[in-house]
């Protein structure tokens, strides 16, 4: 059975003692309730892992030593997600999706069309309830690199930030229902970084979509059928994951 993965930040080096407490601690203590002897992995969500040995448990807290540590290789091309805000009953599940599958940064976007709007307090609180989410999809799918979730992006922040990609040589997609390009055949086993643009459920507005393009942004068709906004990326990454390189590798390798 593979071991579990949990965070602890930073890594202790080989043949050092590790703590894990907190909300780590509770989970690998309480919920999981690993016990003195258990090997488990811990990674400082940076893409730096470590193997170690459980040398003493109490409630909510372990002991571990630090057996080897090593550095993971992050996954190729890197791909970001602008995401529009779902639905609250769909908001986190968005998010968990992009994770397992594989998303290197999360972008939350107040697109015109959102029914969810993150104002004022709201967008902190979403923010973070997006960067918990992120973190135990992380720990689920046993990843070394914990995708950052920047703060809340309007539209004019989303037109920057594609600017600023393509200046670097980024592809960056927009998934669009009435696109021509068929998502496979972008050229996306050339690209060193890929923006992905996923709408909200209304879609993109006409308005919207013309800035996002003007500003550099491709759009794109993802398959034959029309997704919700809080399973299009998954979908997008498990496409990317078969063109390119990146499921070359495992998650914390």
């Amino acid at each position: 059975m593979a071991a579990t993965v949990f965070y602890l930040d930073p890594l202790p080096e080989t043949g050092e003692i590790a703590v894990l407490d907190g909300d780590e601690g509770h989970h690998a203590a309480t919920v999981v309730r690993t016990r003195v002897g258990e090997h488990l992995t811990l990674s400082d969500g940076k893409g730096g892992v470590a193997e170690a040995k459980v040398v003493g448990a109490e409630r909510d807290r372990l002991e571990l030593e630090v057996t080897s540590r090593r550095r993971a290789t992050p996954q190729h091309p890197t791909v970001t997600l602008v995401q529009a805000l779902p639905k609250s009953d769909r908001s986190e599940l968005a998010v968990e999706l992009a994770t397992e599958a594989g998303i290197d940064a999360i972008v939350p976007w107040q697109a015109s069309r959102c029914v969810a709007k993150w104002e004022g307090p709201k967008a902190k609180k979403g923010v973070t309830k997006w960067r918990s989410a992120v973190r135990a999809a992380a720990r689920q799918s046993r990843r070394a690199f914990i995708p950052p979730v920047a703060e809340l992006h309007d539209t004019k922040a989303v037109e920057a930030l594609i600017g600023e990609a393509v200046q670097r040589g980024a592809l960056v997609v927009a998934l669009h229902e009435s696109a021509i390009m068929p998502f496979g055949k972008l050229l996306l086993g050339a690209a060193e970084e890929v923006v992905l643009i996923v709408g909200p459920e209304g879609g993109l507005a006409d308005e919207e979509l013309a800035r996002l393009t003007n500003a550099g942004a491709a759009t794109a068709l993802l398959g034959p059928t029309v997704l919700r906004t809080s399973t299009a990326a998954a979908v997008a990454l498990g496409a990317l994951g078969a063109l390119t390189k990146r499921w070359d590798s495992s998650p914390l390798h």
